[in-house]
């Protein structure tokens, strides 16, 4: 039985032939096409199945994420079992329940499991952003400093596309230096209050859309006029009122698209404005040289404003966080990061590695705040 009834599933199974599946990706309300899929299979136990996707190539660059446990861990299942737009994989004489993805899912139930772990740490605040149309909670989680005033605040918000869900392993390697970390996360705490809104479209998450170009527009998109979505509004009223001032660093947190050169780095989404672009030459350079983990990271890959799909084109439909970001008083760094699927630099992407990333995105926003030079309340 292949079916998607799961949190974060998503697929169209339209016929079995033999031990060939026909299948594709939901695309619901997406304007367009995109290439996230999510799907389980029971009871296979001993066969051999090629699944065949009709709706284009929408498997990443190390082939599709598979998950012998029910979802809680995933590996990625290698190019060599791919073969143009299908993949094959022998079942074991246990598997009763297997699962593959485009990409390694972060659901609402590992941001449980991530809390539930840090549950008593006094640098760790959860609190209610808003309610999603489908009655939903969304979360918002203040971390570091969180009595007095904070020299600095932060605002981190991540899967304003949902389906870009190795951008939360980064989020959850950052928090856990903020929460953990000797020297710089000690740092952190003492001077730094962040706001963290681990899933813009939580409905999307839970839902398994694919969340990007959905219309009559996406999250990312909803900065403009007035915001369609409860997360996004509730963003755009708490913030300004929170950072009293103090916000200095706005990072958004994405992933790009499936494969090619500049889809398999990481990368800065360079800003219009070029006080902003600046800011984010220098916390790139910081970046660069905080780097220790295994995903590499070079200013050289940002992507400027003016390049390939960074133009003002692509922002016809809205305004993204981070553009919405930069008119906020006292911000220095409006930015947005996108992180691959599957393969950054040669290296491989995975729960792990994007983990590490996030500690060494902790350690660059030290450097970055320690090197600013100013003080509260100064522009």
């Amino acid at each position: 039985m292949i079916d998607c009834d799961f949190p974060g599933g998503n697929i169209i199974v339209e016929r079995v032939d033999g031990d060939d599946v026909y299948l594709r990706q939901d695309l619901r309300d997406t304007e367009g096409d995109w290439f996230y899929w999510c799907f389980r299979v029971r009871g296979p136990a001993g066969r051999a199945l090629t699944f065949r996707f009709t709706a284009g190539n929408v498997i990443g660059v190390r082939g599709p994420a598979l998950s012998l446990d029910g979802g809680k861990t995933w590996q990625w299942l290698g190019a060599d079992a791919v073969q143009e737009n299908s993949f094959s994989y022998a079942f074991g004489p246990g598997a009763d329940d297997v699962r593959f993805s485009f990409g390694m899912p972060y659901m609402a139930s590992d941001l449980r499991t991530f809390l539930e772990r840090h549950r008593g740490n006094p640098a760790l605040r959860e609190e209610t952003l808003c309610v999603t149309r489908r009655g939903r909670t969304v979360e918002r989680l203040h971390v570091g400093r969180l009595r007095g005033k904070p020299e600095h605040r932060v605002l981190i918000t991540c899967r304003h596309h949902c389906c870009e869900m190795m951008a939360s392993y980064v989020l959850e390697g950052l928090l856990e230096q903020v929460l953990h970390g000797d020297d710089d996360g000690a740092w952190l705490r003492g001077n730094v209050e962040l706001l963290v809104v681990p899933f813009v479209d939580k409905d999307g998450v839970e839902d398994g859309d694919q969340g990007k170009s959905r219309r009559p527009r996406d999250h990312g998109r909803d900065y403009a006029d007035e915001s369609i979505y409860a997360s996004t509004g509730a963003i755009r009223r708490l913030v300004p009122a929170w950072s009293e001032g103090r916000l200095r660093v706005a990072l958004d947190l994405h992933c790009p698209h499936i494969r090619g050169p500049h889809n398999e780095v990481i990368y800065q989404v360079g800003h219009p404005d070029v006080c902003a672009s600046r800011e984010q030459c220098r916390f790139g350079e910081i970046l660069e040289g905080a780097v220790s983990g295994p995903l590499p990271y070079q200013t050289s890959d940002d992507l400027p404003f003016g390049q390939a799909w960074n133009t003002g084109g692509n922002y016809s439909g809205g305004k993204g966080c981070s553009r919405w970001a930069a008119e906020l008083p006292g911000v220095r760094l409006p930015s947005s990061f996108e992180v691959p699927y599957a393969n950054a630099g040669g290296a491989e992407v995975n729960a792990e590695t994007a983990r590490a990333f996030g500690h060494d995105l902790a350690r660059a926003l030290r450097r970055y705040l320690e090197s600013t030079g100013f003080r509260a309340g100064a522009q």
